[in-house]
């Protein structure tokens, strides 16, 4: 089994910085895909970032210039810097892992709030 353990989230003043971290413990022979995603009240979930184990990122529209994802083997970070009001948001980590058993383990963090106010 893999699990994800989130942590860095809280209320932040807008312009302000976070740094959200994820990390995949568990019998891990890999992950590959690794991202973070957000979900704000009446709101569908959405991909805020992602990068594979080859260090290629994608970035939504949204967070372009502001958001930096990066990786370190099983964790992942998301720096977030010029937040805005619109950032705020229930930010949840996913990773696609394989296990030493050689399944494939998809799974979501349990989700960190991330709060932009003044």
């Amino acid at each position: 089994q893999v699990q994800l353990v989130e942590s860095g989230g809280g209320l932040v003043q807008p312009g302000g910085s976070l740094r959200l971290s994820c990390a995949a413990s568990g019998s891990i022979l890999l992950c590959r895909d690794m991202g973070w995603y957000r979900q704000a009240p009446g709101k569908e979930r959405e991909l805020v970032a992602g990068i594979t184990n080859g260090g290629n990122t994608n970035y939504a529209d949204s967070a372009k210039g502001r958001f930096t994802i990066s990786r370190a083997t099983n964790t992942v970070y998301l720096q977030m810097s010029s937040l805005k009001p619109e950032d705020t948001a229930v930010y949840y980590c996913n990773a696609d892992c394989t296990d030493r058993g050689f399944r494939r383990n998809v799974r979501w963090g349990q989700g960190t709030q991330v709060t932009v106010s003044s």
